[in-house]
């Protein structure tokens, strides 16, 4: 296995393996050039042993179980395929790449039904080999978390649907079992989609109520005198299609519980309508002259500040004191990073059992997705998101192409965005620095990169061949830097 050497002011600046550490063997019958290629891959974070045939390699991986194993083809007793083909048989999450000098077809095509992850020809560079293995381990990593997912039941705390186990999922729930035996009224925030309904229920099912209705209401959906109608009731007469008395929503929930969703949005006449209700926990229908004493327990919901609702006089503040007894914040999805997937899975899987598809789960490169969105809809963004892929879905896991445009539109856009967001530079210094994440999202294949980018090979060669932004020119350059 040749390795060709570069010096340091045309190495790709973004090639970083450091951040995907992991075990490699390097597997070549000629071990001068394995342990070569075990000097440059330890320069770049990775923990590397050598092994001079396939039968020492089976005996390492057996001893370690390596997350990757970069082997040579022609080899004495034991091709590399072979090899491949044996790993991957005893090992399904070790990533093996062939390398080879006889870069035909049909070499390409049998290392890929051994297994292969991935498939260079000599001479290989050590910055294309290790973008390599830094996309092997990333892909393992992918496949094992959704793996993972498939076989897990969800973690659903108090039977509603609240999926995920992640820190601030946990707080927020932890608060919920604290505060469910009590009767104060509880106020639930968070951002528009983040489940705060699901929140209110557990909350119920919780408490002693469990057995009693809970009733929801949406108070940003009607006018001031309907909702007073629906929330307190109204007697035969009080207006003109009053043909009956009716019970309002508070008597409906009896000892349960009454979700006033959206309150932020509720008008200001009808706010000192509700005060009076809460303070005096009495009713009187619209129309009426008998009271009616309240027993449920009002839990109220907002995707408002209403703190700065009070600030601006839009929300009446002795209201807020006395909804805001107990705050239960709801975190936003980008937040719960942890359980994005968790919650992918559980929506793919109940969008097929509703449509009788043979949906089982995500693939690896459609979850990279969907962990790198910020999702601004929240959950309900997330659900409506799966629900459409199952529906185009034509395979039993769901892949790239059954995700909204949006998502892959967004991860390109992040493709030419710093990691460093405070650091301005030119527009030469952009360009270089998109031109290297192209190639490095390809695996340094050059010809692809300048198709991709629309420019020739030339070009692509020319920027590779400029000093990376911020990088610094070494004093010798006599000196190989693998």
């Amino acid at each position: 296995m040749s390795v060709r050497w570069h010096s340091v002011r045309y190495v790709c600046a973004t090639v970083q393996t450091t951040n995907a550490p992991g075990n490699v063997i390097v597997v070549d019958d000629e071990r001068d050039t394995a342990e070569l290629l075990q000097l440059g891959l330890k320069k770049r974070g990775l923990d590397v042993r050598v092994a001079t045939s396939a039968f020492e390699a089976l005996g390492l991986v057996a001893a370690s179980s390596p997350d990757v194993i970069v082997t040579d083809v022609q080899m004495p007793g034991k091709s590399g395929i072979d090899l491949c083909t044996e790993i991957r048989a005893a090992h399904p999450d070790c990533i093996v790449i062939v390398v080879t000098g006889i870069g035909n077809l049909d070499m390409a095509i049998a290392a890929m039904r051994a297994g292969a992850y991935d498939f260079l020809t000599k001479p290989v560079s050590l910055d294309v080999l290790s973008i390599a293995i830094a996309r092997g381990l990333e892909h393992r990593r992918l496949r094992q978390d959704v793996r993972r997912l498939r076989s897990q039941a969800s973690e659903v705390f108090g039977g509603d649907g609240i999926v995920g186990s992640s820190p601030a999922l946990r707080g927020t729930v932890e608060l919920v079992h604290r505060v469910a035996d009590s009767d104060a009224t509880a106020l639930i925030v968070g951002e528009s989609g983040t489940g705060k309904e699901l929140i209110a229920r557990a909350l119920h099912n919780l408490s002693p109520r469990r057995n009693e209705p809970f009733i929801a209401i949406n108070c940003a959906a009607m006018p001031a005198p309907l909702l007073e109608s629906e929330l307190f009731g109204h007697v035969r007469g009080a207006f003109t299609d009053a043909k009956t008395n009716r019970q309002g929503l508070f008597l409906q929930a009896g000892k349960g519980t009454l979700l006033l969703d959206e309150i932020g949005e509720m008008p200001l006449e009808m706010q000192v309508k509700l005060l009076r209700v809460l303070q005096e926990r009495t009713v009187r229908p619209v129309g009426g002259d008998t009271e009616y004493p309240v027993q449920a327990r009002v839990v109220a919901a907002t995707n408002r500040d209403l703190e700065a609702e009070v600030a601006s006089r839009r929300f009446r503040e002795d209201l807020f004191y006395r909804i805001n007894v107990v705050t239960i914040p709801v975190p936003p999805l980008r937040e719960r990073t942890g359980d994005i997937l968790v919650l992918a899975q559980h929506f793919v899987r109940k969008s097929a059992a509703r449509n009788d598809k043979q949906v089982m789960g995500i693939s690896e490169h459609a979850a990279k997705y969907l962990l790198e969105y910020d999702w601004p809809g929240n959950v309900r963004e997330l659900e409506n998101c799966m629900e459409r892929a199952v529906a185009l879905c034509e395979h039993d896991l769901v892949t790239v192409s059954d995700l909204p445009q949006k998502l892959l539109e967004d991860r390109r856009a992040k493709l030419v965005i710093s990691s460093e967001p405070s650091e301005l530079v030119t527009l030469a210094e952009m360009e270089n620095r998109y031109v290297r994440q192209v190639l490095q999202a390809v695996a340094g294949n050059k010809t692809r990169a300048a198709q991709i980018l629309g420019i020739d090979r030339r070009s692509v060669y020319r920027r590779l061949e400029s000093p990376p932004p911020g990088s610094m020119t070494p004093t010798d350059d006599s000196q190989p830097q693998p």
